[in-house]
This record gives C-alpha cells, structure tokens and sequence, in this order.
C-alpha cells in the first residue's frame, strides 16, 4: 500500500467517512488544511448524505481532481483546457472504478438503503461500511494515484 491508501484506511478506520478519507488523504498536497477538507466532504458519504448516489469515496476523488486541475480563471467561457482537463480526468477515473467494481453507486455497491435505519443497522451489523466502503476508498486513491 501507498502513504496515501494508508493514510485513507487511517481516515476511515478513525470514523470519518468514505468522501473524507478520499479528499483529507490528499487535502495538504494542494494547501488544503485537513480540517476544511473534512468540512467541505462531510456531506458527501454515503452516496451523498445517505441518498446512495454516487460513492462517497469516488466524489472525495473528484474533488482531488478539481483541486489539482479545475478552473480557477476564466475568460467568460464555461468551458476551457482546465475544465475539459477535470472533465476527462473524472470521467475516466469513473468508468475505470465501474468496471473494477460494476457500478459507481452506493446502492448498487453496498447492496442496501443507508437512508433507511434497519437497513443501515443492517450495514453496520454485517461490517459493510469496514469492508464494502474500505475497498471503494482504497480502490479510488489508487486510481487517483494514476490520474494526478
């Protein structure tokens, strides 16, 4: 494993969830302090504050991508090389966890409905979130790894 996949497992096995573990992982590389990282990716777990959209872990990747090549100037345009540059790059990192993991979803990747109180006890009680969202949060900071 990397330093960050190691810090990451060290995120998620201290409660944060499977977005900050992502983006905190990366946070200083980019002069983000760890404590706004964890802020601003808080309500992204869960597939987007348990609405099992997309995975957590793969929306901390995205805001990485954004962090090291997204807009910051703009000439009026929506669109320029930064954007397309983002675009590509979450795009891509995107398709490549589908395939690795058959969906990008929360619901389809934990198999049930977090919004749900006996369904997420349900999770807890089989150690889902330890080990369904441990290996979608590992498999994102490698493939982020390969992307930066």
């Amino acid at each position: 494993m990397s330093e960050k996949t190691d810090l990451a497992e060290q995120y998620h096995n201290n409660g944060y969830g499977c977005g900050q573990a992502v983006l905190a992982s990366f946070a200083s590389d980019y002069g983000l302090s760890e404590d706004l990282a964890l802020k601003i990716s808080t309500g992204f777990g869960s597939g987007m504050g348990r609405m099992c959209e997309v995975c957590g872990a793969l929306t901390g990747a995205f805001m990485v991508i954004g962090l090291k090549y997204g807009k910051v100037k703009t000439d009026g345009s929506k669109y320029g090389s930064n954007t397309e540059t983002t675009y590509h790059k979450v795009a891509e990192l995107a398709k490549n966890f589908e395939v690795k993991h058959g969906s990008i979803y929360c619901r389809d990747l934990i198999g049930h409905d977090l919004s749900n109180d006996e369904e997420r006890a349900e999770v807890v009680r089989q150690g889902l979130f330890k080990s369904t969202c441990g290996v979608c949060i590992l498999d994102a900071v490698k493939l982020l790894e390969e992307y930066l």
